[in-house]
């Protein structure tokens, strides 16, 4: 009855605050991209457009890169939006902007504000204990692994919160237990990194049972394993959102996919983002897969893309699985720069963004390295190293295995996004981010 309570008094004052800002919030941010610009009014110019667009074809030039697909907006005038490269070498196929690319854990941010849209409802607070809604959720620690696999453990010094979810800091499969795992799952594909062409079912976080057909039954089987470590003294990247994912399951009462595609990809206009496709036409819009080897471009496996034609799957991740073109993403980006806005849609209020972008929620000394920061769902650049010296304090970003990378700079009023589609390549990014940067005649803001 509290819970319910509770819910009725947030909704309430939820659509007060929604229905009193959204209209004023509409009139002051871009709603949608203006692509009929003038360079000169947007801060720049055709000679910088064409720095680069040299930069990128060299890329494609010297074999570095099999296809590019790059997107910069400052104040929702899109300045850059081009392709470069093969879509398909072997036919000689030209990339396009409209390509698909696949995503991997670009999807974490996605479910991370499809999570957020909960708390906004009253379901559920940020710091609240997971085991609140998941009795079942780790409360011990593992202090020693014996020498016959078997391990000792103390209780949790304090409680895992949704926070440490977001923030990768909640233990989950972490240090020893992620070795005392893969003991235990011998001859397991490993999803992202994984070598063998013959991983069924899209894609799938390493030790998952290629045979599961819900997210639901790998949350339970990891929950049987205790914490790496107490929750908010470590960051241990990734299999956090997948527990993230299964709690907006558990919450709302829908599956991840159906609740994330209501809330944040439908409303922004994202449609051709999704897990999976149930039009096999769809596999013609993804761009081929290459590495860079030794100054070659070598075909590698497209397992992944080719597996999210289906009709059939229920298996959806919260950390990995999106796919989509670049201005898809680029509307998310674009919504969190509007600070929780975009097509006319609100999907998080400007306090939320807030929250989840400024405030750092790791440890000083954390596994990131030096300097490193999270807040929930991004890296935050707030005086910390930044992948180029233009990129602003403000700034947050994140990115995918293949190759994906963006970042938001509210500072700058910018958002850039730079796409390859490679398991092996060369850090091309920054050099792009850079020249992104320089696109203005005003490059980067240091305070704010």
């Amino acid at each position: 009855m509290k819970r319910i309570l509770l819910y009725t008094v947030c909704i309430t004052a939820a659509m007060w605050v929604f229905g009193c800002s959204s209209d004023t919030n509409t009139a002051e941010v871009p709603q949608q991209f203006n692509h009929d610009i003038n360079l000169q009014n947007a801060g720049t110019s055709a000679d910088k457009v064409a720095s680069v667009d040299s930069l990128l074809q060299s890329f494609v030039n010297q074999k570095k890169a099999s296809s590019i697909a790059a997107f910069v907006a400052k104040g929702g005038n899109v300045v850059y939006h081009k392709a470069f490269g093969w879509k398909d070498i072997e036919n000689e196929v030209p990339a396009t902007v409209d390509d698909y690319y696949i995503l991997f854990s670009q999807t974490k941010a996605v479910v991370t504000v499809a999570f957020m849209t909960l708390a906004e409802q009253g379901l559920v607070a940020v710091d609240e204990p997971v085991s609140e809604y998941f009795p079942e959720i780790p409360n011990q620690v593992v202090t020693s692994v014996n020498e016959d696999g078997t391990y000792e453990t103390r209780p949790v010094k304090s409680p895992m919160t949704f926070a440490h979810l977001m923030s990768h800091s909640s233990g989950l499969n972490a240090g020893p237990v992620g070795q005392i795992r893969d003991a235990e799952m011998q001859g397991s594909q490993e999803s992202e990194n994984a070598s063998s062409d013959d991983t069924p079912g899209g894609q799938r976080s390493f030790g998952t049972d290629p045979e599961s057909r819900y997210l639901e039954d790998e949350m339970l089987a990891l929950a049987e394993y205790p914490l790496g470590f107490d929750p908010g003294t470590e960051w241990n990247y990734h299999i956090s959102t997948n527990m993230l994912g299964y709690m907006i399951e558990r919450i709302s009462g829908q599956p991840l996919r159906q609740y994330v595609k209501e809330t944040v990809l439908d409303p922004l206009g994202m449609d051709d983002t999704d897990w999976y496709y149930d039009d096999p036409a769809a596999l013609d819009r993804f761009v081929k897969v290459y590495n860079a080897v030794d100054g070659e471009l070598e075909p590698a496996s497209n397992r992944f893309s080719e597996a999210t034609v289906s009709d059939q799957q229920t298996y959806v991740e919260g950390a990995i699985g999106l796919n989509g073109p670049i201005e898809d993403y680029a509307k998310f980006c674009q919504m969190l720069l509007n600070k929780g806005e975009f097509n006319g849609q609100r999907i998080l209020q400007p306090e939320t963004i807030e929250q989840m972008t400024t405030i750092n929620r790791l440890p000083e000394v954390n596994s990131g390295g030096e300097g490193f920061q999270f807040g929930l769902g991004f890296e935050l650049y707030n005086e910390q190293k930044k992948p180029v010296p233009e990129v602003s304090n403000t700034a947050y970003a994140w990115g995918g295995l293949y190759g994906t990378s963006y970042i938001i700079d509210p500072a700058n009023d910018m958002i850039a996004l730079f796409y390859l589609n490679m398991p092996r390549h060369e850090p091309l990014y920054p050099q792009f981010l850079s020249k992104a940067y320089q696109l203005f005649e005003t490059n980067s803001i240091k305070q704010k």
